[in-house]
């Protein structure tokens, strides 16, 4: 078998540190050279019910999890059951033999049993069974054989603001599982680890990314009301306020969080909101108003499973025409759709010089399965150097001092954008309502007025196509099957396009990371050379699909779609290739 090539995952109850042992065992592994990727899987419970972190292992980059599964650590009976079907021939489940596991099937399906004294370990070498989930993951190091100190580094940074009392009996149990593993399992397990040279790494999730970006680009306020999977964004950037002069504010609400991001940006600052779905639903009116007074800000719309409520904790791609159509009457909007880590610093970055240079709000769509998931990434992956604002026709007081002819906030002009004030100066002073208005910003019902104001915010969609980045094309020239995807679909539709030329199919893949105004041209163009297409997004009506024939005409020749709120992976997607037919998976 080959080395460091491995999927392991970590299941049980919430609150039995399946995502904080995940997310340990992921950096052990990431310093030791090795590239990451982990998916994290949970309900929407604070203890209890069933979830499980997933770390997909290699030594070349990895943007996607896959479905076979090498290693199972499993934390309670559920777990230890619930991934047979997905254990690969030879691979094995850790799990504490204090457990009723029923082991019958398994020989069966040829997936080898690895019961170890994990609570025993716990209580008489740490003194507490709460350190069962460290000992299963010395358990785990020591069946591949990777290198204890590297966990023992991970143990001891974790531990140590609880005092060296608590690193040193964790390390302890870490070991002393490890060697119970190694003596009775590791002679029998082909999987090995071990670390390779490479440079540093760090372990990013979307939502970190996008904050990085975020970051550099200026923005200096956030407001938001907590809603998976969104939160985390306004929890780093309150982490990060005091270094950078961040002001953030936990709202009473979503109507709350944009309104202070819309007020905010009126004052000059550069700002933004990220919620979900729902909460989106709330913030509509007032992106309307956004987009009347043409106030630039930026939002994150994480998408999740819907209608209502929905699945709160799980992932989908059903908000795209929402996105679009997002509050009554016409008016011009930015639309991007990361589909990577890097794309999402490149998103944060970009976003807001968009806003600002078009004077209208930017919507930034992701996904749960996107801000959630981390991947390994060298320390420069993140260029800053190259970092640049572009504040547009913002007038500053020294702008202001040059006037003579007076300010008019929302003067007619050829490419959409008017001069944009700060206000506090005294030739600036203008109205900014949501009434239509005229170009000093007084409310008007002049047909005339209405449409020249029209005719000048909508002109700002065709002065953006320059800055829209065209569909990315990977893959082989004249390829028999292209898929086309948008957001976190990239990596899944990247490595079934590697896969399927590996058995002699030529395939390639067509993703938007920019979906709004929709470049027409480019797309048209991508698509002339393809012989079949498959639209493959995670909802259920082909929302990208249904805008590529609105916007072009043309008909993609089949779907695949998932929307159980579970992340497409690229088995599933070569498996629906190869049946031949459209497939809902």
């Amino acid at each position: 078998m080959p080395k460091n090539n491995i999927n392991i995952k970590i299941g049980g109850e919430a609150g039995q540190g399946v995502e904080s042992g995940g997310a340990g065992l992921a950096k052990a592994l990431s310093r030791g050279g090795l590239q990451i990727y982990g998916l994290s899987d949970y309900m929407s419970r604070i203890r209890g019910g069933y979830n499980f972190f997933q770390i997909r292992v290699s030594e070349g980059p990895v943007y996607v999890h896959t479905d076979p599964v090498n290693l199972v650590i499993a934390f309670n009976e559920e777990a230890a059951q619930a991934h047979l079907s997905e254990i690969v021939p030879g691979g094995g489940i850790i799990y504490d033999k204090g457990l009723k596991v029923d082991t019958s099937s398994w020989a069966g399906r040829q997936v080898q049993a690895f019961p170890m004294p994990l609570k025993e370990i716990a209580k008489q070498i740490g003194g507490s069974d709460i350190m069962l989930n460290t000992a299963a993951l010395g358990g785990a190091v020591g069946v591949t054989d990777y290198e204890f100190e590297r966990i023992a580094d991970v143990i001891t940074q974790n531990f140590k603001r609880k005092g060296p009392q608590v690193v040193e009996s964790n390390v302890k149990v870490a070991e002393a599982a490890y060697n119970f593993a190694q003596q009775n399992y590791a002679p029998d397990f082909d999987w090995k680890l071990s670390p390779i040279p490479g440079p540093p790494r760090m372990l990013v999730n979307g939502n970190q990314a996008f904050c990085m970006g975020a970051i550099a680009s200026g923005c200096r306020f956030i407001a938001g009301y907590p809603m998976t999977p969104a939160t985390t964004i306004l929890e780093y950037m309150t982490a990060k306020a005091n270094k950078f002069g961040i002001v953030t504010k936990q709202t009473e609400d979503e109507t709350a969080a944009i309104l202070m991001a819309i007020g905010a940006s009126h004052a000059g600052v550069r700002a933004m909101t990220a919620t979900s779905g729902g909460g989106f639903c709330l913030m509509v009116e007032a992106l309307g108003l956004a987009g009347c007074t043409e106030t630039p800000i930026v939002v994150v719309l994480a998408q999740r499973g819907g209608p209502s409520t929905g699945l709160p904790t799980r992932t989908e791609q059903s908000d795209l025409q929402f996105a679009i159509h997002a509050s009554h009457g016409e008016w011009p909007r930015i639309i991007l759709t990361p589909g990577s880590i890097d794309q999402c610093f490149e998103a944060g970055l970009r976003a807001f010089n968009l806003a600002e240079k078009y004077q209208t709000p930017v919507i930034v769509l992701t996904d749960l399965y996107l801000t959630t998931s981390i991947r390994s990434v060298e320390l420069d992956a993140f260029d800053f150097s190259k970092v640049k604002v572009d504040r547009g026709e913002t007038l500053f007081p020294e702008d202001m001092d040059k006037l003579s002819n007076g300010y008019y906030r929302y003067q007619l002009s050829e490419n959409g954008v008017s001069p944009r004030a700060i206000p506090g100066h005294e030739k600036g002073v203008y109205v900014a309502v949501g009434d239509e208005h005229n170009i000093d910003g007084s409310i008007t019902e002049d047909a005339e007025v209405r449409n020249a104001q029209m005719q000048k915010r909508m002109q700002k969609l065709e002065t953006a196509r320059r800055d829209i980045r065209p569909p990315e094309y990977y893959g082989a020239k004249n390829p028999e099957v292209t898929f086309i995807g948008w957001g976190s679909t990239r990596g899944a539709l990247m490595e079934s396009v590697d896969r399927l030329k590996a058995s002699g199919t030529r395939a390639s893949m067509i993703h938007f990371a920019d979906i709004w105004p929709f470049p027409e041209e480019a797309t048209l163009k991508l698509l002339e050379q393809c012989r079949e297409t498959i639209a493959v997004e995670q909802n259920y009506t082909g929302q990208l699909a249904n805008l590529i024939r609105e916007q072009t005409g043309f008909k993609v020749d089949r779907r695949i779609n998932k929307y159980d709120g579970r992340q497409i992976s690229p088995d599933e997607v070569v498996a629906a290739v190869r049946k031949g037919v459209a497939a809902n998976v």
